[in-house]
């Protein structure tokens, strides 16, 4: 047994009323004896009934356990954010921080990440954040990543497949290395993050018939309509959907759902707004704002499209993931958060 099939075992044994502890791994710790199990089974049988403080299990380690969770939405929850260095993804770390989760911050960019883990655990107290270096696009990273987090928080209640890559570009311009790279971190690394989230979703529930847990892609407005010499990335959010719909078929059995929230353009990250590699520099030189001369009327361009008047923000893309959690009854969505840009039909 490892750490990351231990500890969910153990939380789950005193998960009550829905609010489970969080079991953290005391790493490096030495142990000397502790429970003997063959497997997680026989774990579960050995643990005593009453909350322990501490559980040492022999060839694994000793893991501590606490209940002083934060209040909020999202009190005593797990929760993952891939891509959440910068941008959007760490726009949405931060606002589902205050909901009171427990939150890895899980990038390429392990350096940043870790700069706004050591600020969420000054914000919220330490051990509210953790980070983990992730590559979306490789299976062994991104097991390693669900491992860490679950050895550093015991387990995986939300998990938010947010990392993306936008590469623009015509049919003759487009070079196919670039769409392949699109494809595989935007589309691929979806499906890589969801299988192993989902493995660790699935030993929840085996050993707590009440438990339930969320997958969320964070998709796009592009996934609901093409998008004009854009199309690798439209591509990938439209297949994004369609694995999202057929993952929320397979885990529905396991108490998981599975849905996808489609924001409108966050004009204000790093994304649209970086003057070298940014999508308004972007389309400036590929053309899509007829007319436009600067990046910033390729800006005025875009706004103009949203009934609303504004791009959409963390906060907003946030308040559609709690709807998802919250949410019983729902699985298999795609939820437009465009400010009117775009409509269901």
């Amino acid at each position: 047994m490892r750490a990351s099939t231990v500890a969910p075992v153990i939380r789950q044994r005193y998960a009550r009323e829905g609010v489970a502890p969080v079991v953290r791994l005391l790493a490096g710790e030495k142990i000397s004896g502790g429970l003997r199990a063959a497997g997680e089974d026989a774990l579960f049988a050995a643990l005593p009934a009453a909350e322990p403080a501490r559980v040492e299990v022999e060839g694994v380690g000793a893991f501590a356990l606490h209940r002083k969770h934060r209040p909020g939405r999202l009190s005593g929850k797990i929760v993952i954010v891939t891509g959440s260095a910068q941008g959007f993804g760490e726009g949405i770390a931060a606002e589902l921080l205050g909901q009171g989760c427990y939150l890895a911050y899980a990038d390429l960019n392990e350096a940043q990440a870790r700069r706004n883990a050591e600020a969420a655990n000054r914000a919220h107290g330490q051990g509210a954040a953790i980070a983990v270096r992730c590559d979306v696009g490789d299976e062994a990273s991104v097991a390693a990543m669900v491992d860490e987090t679950v050895a550093a928080f015991g387990g995986l209640d939300l998990f938010v497949s947010n990392a993306g890559i936008l590469i623009s570009g015509g049919l003759e311009d487009l070079e196919p290395a670039s769409f392949e790279l699109v494809t595989k971190v935007n589309y691929t690394g979806y499906f890589l993050c969801a299988k192993h989230a989902a493995r660790v979703m699935k030993l929840q529930r085996r050993f707590n018939p009440e438990a339930t847990a969320d997958i969320v892609q964070i998709n796009s407005k592009s996934g609901l309509e093409g998008s004009n010499k854009n199309f690798a990335y439209a591509g990938g959010k439209f297949g994004g959907i369609g694995l999202t719909q057929s993952f929320a078929k397979e885990l529905v059995e396991f108490g998981i759902k599975v849905n996808a929230v489609c924001p409108g353009n966050y004009f204000e990250g790093p994304l649209w707004m970086d003057p070298h590699k940014g999508l308004f520099a972007q389309y400036l030189k590929a053309g899509k704002a007829p007319g436009a001369r600067t990046a910033e009327d390729v800006k005025r361009f875009y706004e103009a499209k949203v009934p609303m008047g504004r791009g959409c923000f963390p906060a907003d893309v946030a308040r559609a993931i709690l709807y998802c959690v919250e949410q019983a009854y729902e699985t298999g969505q795609a939820i437009p958060v465009t400010g009117g840009q775009n409509m269901l039909k």
